[in-house]
């Protein structure tokens, strides 16, 4: 009984795994960007949000494609943060399920700028082991983006 006991713990907890995200921003000038990470199947769509960076939910509009998404699924439980300023760093982590590595998933990082350009994928990451080991670059407000697993 012990056993099974451990194994269904060990299971439970390898479900998901743990990721701290470096994101440095480009030096644009202007107010903070509103960034969404978004988990994305291998169709384009949305699956899950990860991460919210942003915490006034009046300008969750301005981020578009991912908008469509959240006001047809609002109950998303993902991790919500301030907006990054021009230049800036941020570090957040967010779970992903482990059954999504190596299965055709991505990462969508969405910018939002206040009278300023949106950008439906400033960054994406491949969701496989070679993917997530290698830094992305930003093609708006994002210079870079960095994931390590925790």
């Amino acid at each position: 009984m012990a056993a099974f006991v451990c194994l269904f713990s060990f299971q439970a907890s390898a479900q998901t795994e743990k990721y701290k995200c470096l994101l440095q921003m480009s030096n644009y000038v202007g107010e903070g960007a509103y960034i969404v990470v978004s988990l994305i199947d291998a169709k384009g769509e949305y699956v899950e949000t990860l991460s919210v960076m942003g915490d006034d939910k009046k300008w969750y509009k301005s981020i578009k494609e991912w908008y469509k998404f959240y006001t047809k699924k609002p109950d998303i439980s993902a991790k919500t943060g301030a907006s990054v300023t021009g230049g800036d760093r941020s570090v957040t982590t967010f779970e992903i399920d482990a059954s999504k590595i190596n299965k055709g998933y991505k990462l969508r990082f969405e910018t939002a700028v206040e009278d300023q350009k949106y950008h439906v994928t400033d960054a994406e990451i491949l969701l496989t082991t070679e993917g997530i080991a290698e830094k992305a670059e930003g093609k708006g407000y994002i210079r870079y983006v960095k994931i390590n697993k925790i």
